[in-house]
């Protein structure tokens, strides 16, 4: 178990005045069965009032406007969260299965859908096909499938960005979480299994001191659901863990963005974005 404390600093420099802005931001993590929130805060300048709710998939978002002319809006989040994930359960549903359960689960029929995002390529969907050929349990099978994609993308920032597709991410054969996450979503869901995407935070340092504090970034792994809901991280092979936190959930990242808004004022901004992770336990 890990007690992690994260500082999420992000937001935009404007290139002129802006007189007003109209925004949501996805960034402070909610408790579930395998984490405990122990407090979370967003702080937004200039100062605005907000309104907070759970959006139609759980995520906890923060509503604002700001009304009063402005060159930069910044946001940060501060969340300490205690991580315990529990153990999987031993897989409740087999192939000839699948179809029903997930047809019958409210929570999982929506992510069987391909999005304009997660769209595979058709080699991504020969893999996935051969792969689930070879397995009788769905699980087994998407593991597999996580794996073999991770194993295909070379990690690199700049080559894609928020609106890159699966497809072109994979035909590239480079990307970042964001992109080899919608690569796997989209191969488990041309098999049938539901999958839904996961933003969050990653601790990168495995032996990291208690009182440590390393530079981290938002992450992006995928759910499947085979019975109940199973997490894997594309990006690097692993189960989920106690160095994750889990934040918002969706069918692709246009779901879970940490800040989306528009605003009235010159054309053109720059987003600045910077994470810090401390184990505190």
């Amino acid at each position: 178990m890990n007690r992690l404390r994260i500082r999420h600093v992000t937001g935009y420099r404007y290139e002129g005045e802006v007189g007003a802005s109209y925004n949501e931001a996805r960034m402070l993590p909610v408790s579930s069965s395998d984490q405990f929130v122990l407090f979370s805060h967003l702080d937004i300048s200039p100062v605005s009032g907000q309104h907070g709710y759970l959006d139609y998939w759980g995520t906890k978002v923060s509503s604002f406007e700001v009304l009063t002319p402005h060159r930069e809006l910044s946001l940060t989040a501060v969340s300490l969260v205690e991580v315990h994930p529990v153990p999987h359960p031993s897989d409740a549903v087999l192939w000839p299965e699948l179809g029903a359960v997930s047809a019958a689960s409210t929570a999982s029929i929506e992510h069987t859908w391909q999005t304009l995002l997660t769209e595979p390529a058709p080699e991504v969907e020969r893999l996935a096909a051969e792969i689930a050929a070879l397995h009788l349990s769905p699980t087994e099978a998407a593991l597999e499938i996580c794996e073999a994609i991770g194993d295909h993308m070379q990690y690199m920032h700049g080559v894609t960005g928020v609106h890159s597709t699966a497809r072109e991410a994979w035909v590239d054969g480079r990307g970042v979480c964001q992109d080899i996450t919608h690569i796997a979503l989209g191969a488990l869901r041309s098999v049938g299994i539901p999958a839904r995407y996961v933003s969050g935070y990653l601790h990168p340092k495995p032996d990291a001191e208690i009182g440590e504090t390393v530079v981290g970034e938002s992450h992006a792994w995928v759910e499947w659901f085979c019975g109940q809901w199973r997490g894997f991280d594309p990006t690097n092979s692993i189960d989920i863990g106690d160095r994750h936190v889990a934040v918002g959930r969706g069918r692709d990242y246009n779901d879970v963005a940490p800040l989306r808004g528009v605003y009235a004022g010159p054309f053109g901004s720059q987003l600045f974005v910077t994470v810090e992770i401390t184990r505190e336990r």
